[in-house]
């Protein structure tokens, strides 16, 4: 089976090197509609998708994600318009609120009201992006006689906001362009998809995005279920909000015992007691077969992008070359 749209999320676990190889052979595919890029601690965003753009020519390149509160709106605006003259309109704007950990710690900015902050960033950042000048004066976010120096190619470029909980959900089907969903069991996924699609149902273009984790070897699938594991146990040990999203949708038990080994053993032990259940209703893992059967059943949920996050197994170029030819 060939899925007629897909797109990529190459992660954290390759070098740039073997990011930009892999963008080079991603376009090659005209199925591929989108290759992502994640901000956190490491590689950051805009420069990563500046170096891919000139590496494609046809691949859509978005954030996956950029937070609300270490840029602000005029600096968004600048850098997805530079991206969208380096790519000739191949930018989307992937914004999300990222967590207190990351915000007051690592920045040492506050981190309040994410939702009305959304709000009004999206707005600026809409008007910014149309070439005009800007004076914006909203509770969190002010800009005074702002005016992007050079003509912007288009006049809209798409956005995508990351949402956990419904009250992001809500508000990103009533501005966004599309929505980026991570770590969702499948059955809530469903449900959570199904509420999407009537909220967006006068939108026809809306767009559905879902990031799964995934590791593939035909020839070393237990390989790729440990490495999977690995990555889900990461999330689950340091993410806060996403383990309380998972304790609170099934995964009460697990989720408790994967940090507490991870706060006692470290992240392989932790790794070592996802369950099956988690693997199986979070990622997709295993040979290529499997990752087929398992990325069937979540596009079953009516999601409209799956993004394959890249966790690679053994050698990075086989990985790349098997997880760009099994799907």
């Amino acid at each position: 089976m060939r899925f007629d749209r897909i797109a990529y999320n190459p992660g954290s676990l390759l070098t740039m090197g073997e990011v930009l190889s892999f963008a080079k052979r991603a376009d090659k595919n005209k199925r591929i509609h989108s290759l992502w890029i994640p901000e956190s601690w490491g590689r950051e965003a805009f420069a990563s998708l500046g170096a891919m753009s000139q590496a494609t020519r046809s691949v859509k390149l978005g954030t996956a994600i950029i937070n609300i509160y270490s840029r602000t709106p005029a600096t968004i605006a600048m850098a997805a318009s530079t991206l969208d003259m380096l790519s000739r309109n191949r930018t989307i704007i992937g914004l999300g609120s990222s967590t207190p950990a990351i915000v007051e710690d690592f920045h040492g900015l506050g981190f309040a009201k994410p939702v009305t902050r959304m709000r009004e960033y999206i707005e600026c950042i809409r008007a910014m992006i149309k070439g005009d000048k800007v004076n914006y004066n909203g509770k969190y976010v002010k800009a005074k006689d702002f005016k992007l120096l050079y003509k912007p190619q288009r006049e809209r470029i798409p956005i995508f906001v990351a949402c956990v909980n419904t009250n992001m959900i809500s508000l990103a089907s009533d501005m966004a362009d599309g929505m980026l969903l991570y770590l969702r069991p499948i059955q809530e996924l469903k449900e959570t998809v199904m509420r999407i699609k009537l909220a967006t149902r006068d939108n026809k273009s809306f767009e559905i995005a879902c990031i799964f984790i995934c590791a593939v070897s035909t020839r070393e699938p237990e390989k790729a279920r440990a490495r999977a594991a690995k990555t889900l146990a990461f999330y689950v040990s340091v993410g806060k909000y996403y383990r309380n999203f998972l304790s609170d949708n099934g995964f009460r038990k697990e989720t408790e015992q994967i940090a507490t080994e991870y706060r006692q053993n470290g992240l392989e032990a932790a790794s070592r007691i996802v369950p099956q259940t988690m693997l199986d209703s979070l990622t997709i893992c295993g040979t290529a077969d499997e990752c087929i059967r398992s990325l069937s059943r979540f596009m079953s949920t009516g999601i409209t992008l799956p993004i394959i996050q890249v966790n690679p197994v053994g050698g990075a170029e086989s990985s790349i070359r098997e997880m760009l030819t099994s799907f």
